[in-house]
């Protein structure tokens, strides 16, 4: 039989972040809150120096389920297709999240299912616990069908008199999956309170994040390696918390600690690589790299980081081969867009603009919704003279990315040198929405302000 892991923090679905009414604080204390940006600690890196997502978090080094799209602020930006996602469609709790498991060894026979849950009696069931426990798994995992597991788990949860914590734990599951989360709380807790096991503890971080309490998960977690000293999936869960309150100097300290237990983790590899390379030390960066490279990781995304290490470490030799290699591993367009768009940035390097230009003009090709190029090439334009396809590439930019302050920014002060200062001014209060710290942003719109004034 084949499983899912359950204990991954699994991503909200449209109809979970945008019709959530279990909202407890709209406006939460700094460095309490998953959902709102810039309530770090501290210490985080700034949108000029490290991409953001929509939610206002630093691009992380390594693809999870919660950093595809972060939470939006409005329903256009949630059906919006996420840069990472694998699918087409708007990220819901079925894209691929619980797909139906089997194989056609399990048909009884080709027209009929191989069980039949409606006819099934689960107070019979329930009080045979060998069987009862597979016979859970399957409608968990294979049927997706959580009301009759709900109700299985319930019943066996009874007949073993309450001090079963397998049972506990499933129950939790249930619960967790339906959208009851403190009723998930207290069945990991009583779980818990029976038989402590790493899985309860991540089971139980995974509804606290769900309810928006990271303090709480990041408390749990350091209860959890009181009892389990070194335990990997425990210290992951603290960084990665971490990384989503953009306090990335005890994130890489907790992904340290990950690889002193594990050597080969490459999610911990990857995040500090690429912390390395935001913080101006791509030859460090390179050497996580090529430590992935060395363990078995082949892919584009990989040769895509180090080429960019190269270029920026001016290992100028190898940065072409790298992406070469990448292009040639490339699985979907959007990736082939990406390695284009670094080719199109080491050709503004070498001050090649007609090659730069080339690049993102590929880019745009293989992915018609990428911001930055859309910024890029304004800027190249700009350059040549065309001003009025320089601004509607921005507000292209713009539009697709509301999230990025440079196309906002550019927009502004392309919009105050062509006249048109009530356009500059809105689209520099945008780019002060989206990274309030922009010296430059501030200095313009102190300008246009006394403009105002005069007048």
């Amino acid at each position: 039989m084949v499983y899912i892991d359950e204990i991954e923090v699994d991503q909200e679905g449209i109809a979970e972040m945008m019709l959530d009414e279990s909202s407890i604080a709209q406006v939460a204390r700094p460095g309490t809150s998953l959902r709102l940006p810039g309530t770090s600690h501290g210490g985080g890196p700034t949108p000029a120096v490290r991409p953001m997502t929509q939610s206002g978090r630093p691009i992380t080094g390594f693809v999870r389920p919660s950093t595809q799209s972060g939470r939006p602020g409005t329903m256009e930006q949630a059906i919006r297709t996420p840069r990472t996602a694998s699918t087409a469609r708007p990220v819901t709790s079925a894209s691929g999240r619980f797909v139906r498991l089997g194989t056609a060894s399990m048909l009884t026979n080709p027209e009929g299912p191989f069980i039949h849950l409606s006819r099934l009696n689960f107070a019979k069931y329930s009080q045979k616990p060998n069987l009862s426990k597979t016979l859970f798994e399957y409608i968990f995992h294979h049927e997706n069908d959580v009301k009759n597991a709900l109700d299985l788990a319930a019943q066996a949860t009874e007949h073993a008199q309450f001090k079963d914590w397998w049972w506990k734990v499933q129950l939790g599951k249930c619960y967790y999956r339906l959208g009851l989360y403190r009723e998930s709380e207290k069945q990991f807790r009583s779980a818990l309170n029976h038989q402590e096991v790493v899985d309860t503890y991540l089971y139980l971080a995974k509804v606290y994040q769900r309810l928006d309490q990271p303090i709480t998960a990041l408390n749990l977690f350091k209860q959890g390696l009181d009892r389990f000293p070194g335990e990997v999936t425990l210290l992951t869960g603290i960084a990665r918390i971490h990384e989503e309150m953009n306090n990335i100097p005890s994130a890489t300290e907790y992904y340290k600690d990950v690889l002193k237990q594990d050597n080969t983790h490459v999610e911990a590899i990857a995040c500090i690589g690429s912390n390395h390379f935001y913080t101006d030390q791509p030859e460090i960066a390179l050497r996580f790299y090529r430590r992935l490279l060395q363990m078995g990781v082949y892919n584009c995304q990989l040769y895509n980081n180090l080429g960019l290490c190269c270029f920026y470490a001016q290992q100028y030799d190898m940065t072409l081969s790298s992406f070469e290699r990448a292009l040639a591993l490339a699985a979907d367009d959007e990736e082939q867009a990406d390695v284009w768009y670094n080719i199109g940035h080491v050709a503004v390097g070498i001050a090649d603009l007609t090659l730069a230009y080339q690049c993102f003009k590929l880019s745009l090709a293989f992915n018609n919704d990428h911001a930055e190029a859309y910024n890029n090439l304004a800027v190249l334009e700009l350059r040549k003279g065309r001003i009025e396809q320089s601004k509607a590439f921005l507000q292209t930019a713009a539009s697709l990315a509301p999230h990025m302050y440079e196309p906002h920014f550019n927009l502004a002060t392309l919009s105050e040198k062509i006249g048109d200062l009530q356009s500059s001014y809105m689209a520099a209060q945008r780019s002060e929405d989206a990274f309030p710290e922009h010296v430059d942003t501030q200095q313009l719109l102190k300008d246009l302000r006394q403009h105002f004034a005069v007048l």
